[in-house]
């Protein structure tokens, strides 16, 4: 692998252009292509983002002989079928979060990306975050003890519509796989794959998850987290143990500063990050592409799977399915 690293990417919505934007400013990035189901769509975000080729289907875009590593950026029950034009054409793959619907269609992809010795990550970018990666340092170290405590929250005050896509059960709607992934990863990054998962929320008319409460259980450890789509909440996060907690300010999946407390003692902690934040996952990407890695350490499959189990869970235990299951 080359120090330069040719990017496609897949969708056109505001999510690929947030991500196209913050590229530009990861060494040794080029963007050479974008993908879409229809040309027109493709050509007009390749005019916006100067892109130097459109193609007006995915596997148009996986079959790009230039293209080393694609970004996945469409609804999430599309990942499943984008994600595996892209790895069967041997491309590597960056994908939004969460990966599927399911932890089943996620291994599906993890296996496939296995058996070919390909770079797959779930476009989780708050574990790249730098402040992220601190709070992580001073858990590690000590700072705060054993953890025994975990918050995390993400709801969205709404309303939305009916037809708006978070209450649309056809694109997977509802709080916990948009929203919930979050708190969730964030929980599992610090304490693991839970023992236990309790929770209790209600479903819109529509049939997908509106508001969940959801605790995770542990050993010596418990995790308190919550999302959904009627009712906001301060997105908030904080990790708690017998030496003192770490604070995380809105959105907490995003901070550029992170408050440590010990005793009578407040230290604040700046850890800017650059862009949208988005460029540490890429840079995180390349640096796995150049040293031969198939996953990256920051985001391992393990983690992105186990994440999905808990979803999953939630979501049986709130009676939500959805049709592509």
């Amino acid at each position: 692998m080359t120090d330069t690293i040719n990017w496609g990417i897949l969708a056109t919505g505001g999510i690929a252009s947030s991500f196209t934007k913050d590229l530009r400013l990861a060494p040794g990035a080029e963007i050479v292509a974008v993908g879409s189901r229809t040309e027109e769509s493709a050509r007009a975000f390749a005019d916006a983002h100067d892109i130097p080729r459109a193609h007006g289907s995915w596997a148009g875009l996986a079959a790009d002989p230039d293209v080393d590593i694609v970004y996945i950026a469409n609804t999430h029950n599309a990942h499943l079928a984008a994600a595996e034009v892209c790895l069967k054409a041997g491309k590597a793959v960056l994908c939004e979060k969460p990966l599927t619907l399911n932890r089943a269609q996620a291994q599906h992809l993890v296996d496939l990306a296995g058996e070919r010795g390909l770079f797959f990550m779930e476009a989780m970018w708050m574990r790249t975050i730098p402040a992220i990666r601190k709070m992580n340092e001073l858990i590690a170290d000590g700072a705060i003890g054993p953890v025994r405590v975990v918050h995390a929250d993400f709801c969205l005050t709404g309303p939305f519509e009916p037809e708006h896509r978070l209450r649309d059960p056809e694109l997977a709607g509802g709080g916990l796989l948009d929203l919930g992934v979050y708190p969730v990863s964030f929980a599992h990054m610090i304490l693991g794959a839970p023992e236990s998962v309790q929770v209790s929320g209600w479903k819109t008319p529509e049939g997908v998850d509106a508001m969940a409460g959801l605790v995770l259980g542990y050993d010596n450890a418990i995790a308190m987290l919550s999302c959904g789509i009627e009712g906001g909440s301060p997105c908030i996060a904080s990790v708690g143990g017998p030496l003192g907690h770490i604070e995380l300010p809105s959105p907490f999946f995003r901070p550029g500063a992170l408050v440590l407390k010990r005793g009578g003692e407040v230290e604040e902690i700046t850890v800017p990050y650059e862009g949208n934040g988005m460029v540490h996952e890429a840079v995180e990407a390349m640096r796995c592409l150049r040293e031969g890695l198939t996953e990256s350490p920051l985001v391992p499959w393990r983690a992105t799977l186990e994440v999905m189990g808990v979803l999953d869970e939630a979501r049986a235990r709130l009676g939500v399915v959805y049709a592509d299951e």
